[in-house]
């Protein structure tokens, strides 16, 4: 299983009237913790566009527990808990400067070869990274 942590401050153009982040800003949330995530491997989203591979989202889940606030830093946790193939699923949980479990969701995505607009495993080097967290 591979975790990786990041953290994100709530800005005020990220929530509405009430102070609570805007429920759709979560999902950018996601994007950014998976991003660093990727990056943490020593690999970049915009390297693997590079090698011709694109990430699109297949299936989005949130679940609301209690509200990321104005100016708030939030814990994301991100975890991937099955070695990537054809797809690849991240769980996020975030966590509110008190330690409490706020939010939880996942986003899976799919490797596209950009080319030929198909499904594709990823890259080699991909691969490899993985091997770190989830064995040959």
């Amino acid at each position: 299983m591979f975790v990786f942590e990041n953290q994100l401050r709530v800005r005020y153009a990220e929530t509405d009237q009430m102070g609570y982040m805007y429920y759709g800003n979560y999902a950018a949330f996601y994007e950014v913790a998976r991003t660093e995530m990727l990056r943490s491997t020593g690999i970049s989203y915009k390297e693997l566009e590079d090698m011709g591979v694109m990430l699109p989202v297949l299936e989005l889940k949130c679940r609301y527990l209690k509200p990321a606030r104005y100016d708030e830093l939030i814990t994301i946790r991100t975890k991937i808990r099955v070695k990537p193939s054809i797809r690849l699923k991240f769980e996020h949980e975030f966590f509110n400067e008190a330690g409490e479990l706020i939010h939880t969701g996942s986003a899976e995505l799919v490797f596209v070869d950009i080319v030929k607009n198909k499904p594709c495993l990823p890259p080699a080097i991909f691969q490899e990274k993985m091997v770190a967290y989830f064995g040959e």
